[in-house]
């Protein structure tokens, strides 16, 4: 059973990564020289090529503005992985271009596919040090999965970082600063046309894969296509990264994917949902129940919707995580035309095809959890820990002591990018389940 919870609750994810750059900023933007990089000729918007740098000291269209999202008609022809657009771009500290993060960054849109298996434009960045790599081997590629920044297209990472709006950057820079080369995707229709499918594992974790391919593709990158690969997440970004360990066997086994490292995980996002309903997260939940009627579309969610039902869907499709505590201490019974949503089978057979443990990940992988989580229960852990071991996974669980959900993922992100070093510099991994004798 879990302690009491804290004084200080989750109320959104912006309050997570609010606190999470509190903590971080200036731990590890480690690089001291700076380079401005160089402007890629302007050839319009064809399918695939470069474009120019988006506007840097004025504020850069949003992304339902920027013909950049927009996917070429022919996206559907290129395979997984492949760069059907790029641009340079520029990373910002602060609000309003006074403050660049010493990083070279692009933009990137990329041919991705949805939880059930179709092609999808998914858009994203590239970082890289500006410093050259002088370890052993090519530089290694950290495919970041980012926690929950909201449904609407203004809230994607890709331009929040170019405004200077990414308060989850200082995190992603605790992996800069080891000269490894970062992916972070914005997911499946956050930025891009179309809703963004929000929670849905399977279709976050292959928009994870399938950046560090592209990344590859970048030809000023200069990152090989044999670069041993990490994957970290927390939170959402946990979700999407343990799915991506999952699928990575089947979904890129080219990808010489050595780790993942998966904190504050919604392994089983039906019990998650069960218990921020009610609560200070119910936005989360409403975002979910949105995230899955756009991905499972033929499953009818929105039909059980009442009239508040479905102006709840719409505004939450259009928020970002700052506007999420609004939402807080309603019911999902408020919104529907009978009780029992997260009970509808088909609802819920798409729920149990995106929870985390029933597949092996063939790589080690660090899970880590904070001891009073209010929003990951304890046995949701637990279970994932479990099936874990149980299928032969070489997996070091970390508990964070007497913190809750917030401060587990800036606590726990320092110790994780030190375990995904570990992996790169081919160290034995730790294994928790070999100090528990199995019966």
């Amino acid at each position: 059973m879990l302690p009491p919870r804290p004084l200080l609750r989750a109320t959104s994810i912006a309050a997570a990564v609010t606190l999470t750059c509190s903590l971080l900023v200036g731990v590890a933007i480690a690089e001291s020289a700076r380079s401005e990089p160089a402007l890629l000729p302007d050839l319009g918007v064809p399918s695939t090529t470069a474009l120019r740098t988006p506007p840097l000291l004025g504020q850069p269209n949003q992304p339902d503005k920027d013909p950049f999202y927009r996917p070429p008609a022919d996206f559907a022809d290129a395979a997984p992985g492949d760069l059907l657009r790029y641009r340079v771009s520029q990373v910002y500290l602060t609000p309003g271009g006074l403050a660049p993060a010493p990083v070279h960054a692009w933009q990137v849109l990329y041919r991705s596919s949805t939880a059930r298996g179709e092609p999808d434009a998914v858009s994203g960045t590239v970082l890289v040090p500006l410093t050259p790599w002088t370890g052993p081997g090519p530089r290694p590629i950290v495919g970041y999965a980012v926690g929950t920044h909201g449904l609407g297209d203004q809230c994607a990472p890709s331009y929040a970082m170019a405004t200077g709006t990414d308060q989850e950057y200082p995190v992603v820079s605790l992996a800069l600063s080891k000269g490894w080369a970062v992916a972070e995707t914005d997911y499946e229709g956050l930025g891009t046309p179309g809703d963004h499918t929000y929670t849905v594992a399977v279709s976050e974790g292959r928009a994870v894969l399938d950046i560090v391919r592209t990344a590859t593709r970048i030809p000023e990158a200069n990152l090989s296509r044999h670069a041993p690969i990490g994957i970290w997440g927390y939170s959402q970004g946990g979700g999407a990264a343990g799915s991506a360990g999952e699928q990575a066997r089947t979904y890129a086994p080219e990808l010489h994917t050595v780790g993942v490292a998966e904190g504050g995980v919604p392994g089983n996002l039906r019990a998650v949902l069960d218990g921020v309903d009610g609560g200070p997260s119910f936005a989360l939940l409403a975002g979910a129940i949105a995230g899955f009627d756009t991905a499972y579309a033929g499953i009818g969610v929105h039909h059980l919707l009442n009239a508040s039902g479905g102006r709840l869907l719409h505004q939450i499709r259009h928020e970002c995580a700052v506007e999420f505590p609004l939402q807080a201490g309603h019911h999902l019974s408020e919104y529907t035309k009978k009780p029992g949503l997260l009970d509808y089978p088909p609802l819920v057979h798409a729920l149990w095809d995106n929870r985390l443990g029933g597949v092996a990940p063939d790589m080690p992988v660090r899970l880590y959890w904070a001891q009073l989580d209010e929003l990951i229960p304890a046995s949701v852990t637990q279970r994932l820990l479990a099936e874990y071991c149980t299928r032969g996974v070489r997996v070091q669980f970390v508990e964070i002591p007497g913190v809750e959900h917030i401060t587990g993922g800036a606590l726990g992100a320092p110790s994780a990018v030190d375990w995904l070093a570990d992996r790169f510099a081919h160290r034995p991994a730790p294994d928790t389940c070999s100090r528990h004798s199995k019966t």
